[in-house]
């Protein structure tokens, strides 16, 4: 081993800010993800959480940035779900949101978490609402509070 020690997260969100971005296209699938991402911050201890609703995942980027550069919130979740069968742009959607999303992330030094399901048919979507693979929202959010207390250990960047 070198001489730094293994540095992880915890999912202790005790005193955590955190927003939670929905897209409201495909709602009957964003929504239980959205209530699920929320359960999960307050059941690791979360108080404060702001849960915002936009169009769709195309959006969902531009208000993650800017919750992530307010200094209101310790992290961003986006939620939403981007169905191949619903339009004949699922690549440039999906595809746009997730470089949207992880910009945001890298741009503001504030983790936001990608709970955007990118599937082929509604029961694909389903299966990751609580059935066969999981929960992604719940997942997403264990994410958010994992980076964030991640990063309170993680030295900061040197000034330019």
């Amino acid at each position: 081993m070198g001489k730094y020690a293994a540095v992880e997260g915890d999912l202790d969100a005790t005193g955590m800010r955190f927003a939670i971005v929905a897209a409201r296209f495909n709602r009957e699938v964003t929504e239980p993800l959205a209530a699920g991402a929320e359960k999960k911050l307050r059941a690791h201890g979360a108080e404060d959480v702001t849960v915002s609703w936009v169009p769709g995942a195309f959006e969902l980027p531009l208000v993650a940035k800017r919750f992530a550069e307010s200094g209101a919130v310790d992290a961003v979740v986006c939620i939403g779900a981007v169905i191949r069968g619903e339009t004949a742009h699922f690549e440039y959607v999906a595809g746009e949101c997730a470089a949207g999303v992880t910009r945001a992330s890298l741009d503001t030094g504030v983790p936001v978490a990608f709970g955007v399901l990118t599937v082929e048919d509604r029961e694909q979507a389903f299966d990751r609402v609580g059935g066969s693979e999981g929960h992604k929202g719940e997942e997403a959010a264990c994410t958010a509070i994992e980076m964030v207390s991640l990063l309170q250990r993680v030295p900061p960047a040197k000034s330019p």
